[in-house]
């Protein structure tokens, strides 16, 4: 599932970058482009764990 979200990510965000190069950008593409992203990469982050321990010691 990882796999799949990063191509699409990888996708919306080549999708964007085109968009924006073209002499007359379509905003809702790119909007949605960008959501998508986003969407995506908060979906990923999610599964990290945290850095601190839960014990109370910092290392």
């Amino acid at each position: 599932m990882k796999t799949i979200y990063i191509v699409i990510m990888f996708v919306a965000a080549f999708v964007a970058f085109y968009q924006q190069s073209l002499p007359k950008p379509n905003m809702v593409i790119m909007a949605i482009a960008i959501i998508v992203f986003m969407v995506l990469l908060m979906r990923l982050m999610s599964r990290v764990p945290n850095k601190k321990n839960d014990d109370g010691n910092d290392v």
